[in-house]
């Protein structure tokens, strides 16, 4: 019988691809949300505009600074994984060789 060695090939942004899809629905919702309020509660146009648009900044703002530290967490996250993986291997060949 011949052997077939079968090599999968996945998807490898998916993180990207997720916090695109939860930003985009979060970055059209609130604005969204915010000027029906306003409007609703019989403002002027220049201020429901004004309103959306300070929204999208703060919100634009707010969420790059989510993923920068969240970036920056798993970074560290990472590096305290591989570090303890350099610990653990070091410690089993140093008991390998006694």
């Amino acid at each position: 019988m011949d052997a077939y060695l079968h090599r999968e090939s996945h998807f490898r942004a998916s993180d990207t691809v997720r916090d695109i899809v939860i930003g985009m629905a979060d970055g059209l919702t609130v604005p969204f949300a915010l000027a029906a309020g306003i409007s609703g509660a019989a403002a002027g146009v220049d201020l429901v505009v004004t309103a959306g648009v300070a929204e999208i900044a703060a919100g634009s703002i707010a969420m790059g600074l989510g993923g920068l530290s969240r970036g920056a967490q798993r970074t560290r996250t990472l590096c305290l994984v591989a570090g303890a993986r350099r610990a653990r291997d070091s410690r089993e060949a140093g008991s390998r060789r006694a």
